[in-house]
């Protein structure tokens, strides 16, 4: 495997980590919000990013 290979699988590997990171730090942020637009009815669709985003971490994260 070429070292330029390797830095750009790195450097994938570490964007899809960060991705993840500021998907759960969205979600916390947003709790509040999805809590109060629950009680009036509307629902906020973050699980379905969040379990999108985790996939494809781990699927990177498994693959090396």
């Amino acid at each position: 495997m070429s070292t330029q290979y390797r830095m750009i699988a790195r450097l994938q590997r570490f964007a899809l980590f960060a991705l993840y990171q500021t998907t759960v730090a969205l979600g916390l942020f947003m709790l509040p919000v999805a809590i109060g637009m629950k009680r009036i009815g509307v629902s906020l669709p973050i699980h379905r990013l969040l379990a999108r985003v985790e996939r494809a971490y781990e699927a990177r994260s498994s693959a090396e």
